[in-house]
């Protein structure tokens, strides 16, 4: 008798184990979703405001940060500090229930200090495309809307797919994207830009550099080819001033491709430089710069 009771003691015990555990995960997913799903969100960057507004979260979005304008009805949210100079004091004064932040110094310092302060906080990486489909399913599951944030995701790399077929050719158009003038500053091969170039179907003009935004020489310029200059412009205001300031400054190449057949571009830098859901069409805009808007040219 002795003997059966280590295998029925054992058996117990696994029971018990089994037990708990089944009503611990029992009683996980029978909390209430009034209090797993925020109610209360802060948007420390422009692109991840348009992504929330684009999971149908703009009730719940109390603050966003002073650079955060699309969709227009952003606008009328708290603004709670800059891009680069969140304000802490501002988001605590609000109560937030979640503060959503980029992953660079200056907005991570204030994400740990509110995890300090016992703030839910969610530091998200946004350098290149393969990224957005996981940073849009994060916020998906940190806001209890994962159904939409998968379609969303999907639904804008079908787009980017469909966009790089449509203008895929044996050769590409070499592109020159600037940065600043003063100095000279320009889009290397390890970067954001360079894949919406590649994306569109253009090829960088610049080799790969050591630096991601190098600054060049007149020698590196003439050298390029480029047959098409971009520029980010430096706001949304005068962009018929930023365009002919930039093909003056250009006309002291007169031999480079791009200034001589006139395809210098100044471009809207909202819709171009934030990975969101408006990319594809961001995409759509640098290829309709180097093909003129007709995608069976060559």
């Amino acid at each position: 008798m002795k003997k059966l009771w280590l295998p029925l003691l054992l058996s117990l015990l696994a029971c018990v184990v089994l037990i708990i555990f089944g009503l611990n995960k029992h009683r996980e997913e029978t909390i209430p979703t009034q209090y797993k799903i925020p109610e209360r969100i802060v948007s420390l960057a422009p692109d991840i405001t348009e992504i929330l507004f684009a999971l149908g979260l703009g009730d719940k979005i109390i603050a966003v940060s002073s650079d955060s304008d699309y969709p227009p009805e952003s606008a009328e949210k708290q603004r709670v500090g800059t891009f680069w100079k969140p304000s802490t004091e501002a988001i605590i004064a609000i109560k937030p229930d979640l503060v959503i932040t980029q992953w660079f110094a200056e907005q991570k310092a204030v994400a740990d200090t509110l995890e300090q302060l016992g703030y839910k906080t969610l530091v998200l990486s946004m350098q290149k495309f393969s990224e957005l489909p996981e940073v849009i399913n994060k916020i998906g599951k940190a806001t209890g809307t994962q159904e939409k944030a998968e379609q969303l995701a999907n639904d804008i790399v079908n787009k980017i797919n469909a966009i790089k077929t449509k203008y895929n050719r044996t050769e590409k158009i070499k592109v020159l994207w600037v940065i600043q003038e003063e100095p000279l500053r320009v889009a290397g091969r390890d970067t954001f830009l360079n894949e919406l170039i590649e994306a569109a179907g253009g090829e960088n003009a610049i080799g790969k550099t050591l630096q991601q935004y190098p600054s060049i020489s007149a020698e590196v310029i003439i050298s390029c080819n480029a047959e098409v200059i971009i520029q980010s412009a430096m706001s949304k205001d005068n962009l018929e001033n930023q365009q002919n300031n930039a093909e003056l400054f250009w006309n002291k190449y007169p031999n480079l491709p791009a200034v001589k057949n006139r395809r210098i571009y100044v471009l809207d830098s909202d819709i171009l430089l934030r990975l969101g859901p408006r990319l594809p069409e961001g995409i759509e805009i640098i290829a309709g710069c180097l093909y003129e808007n007709n995608p069976e040219s060559n």
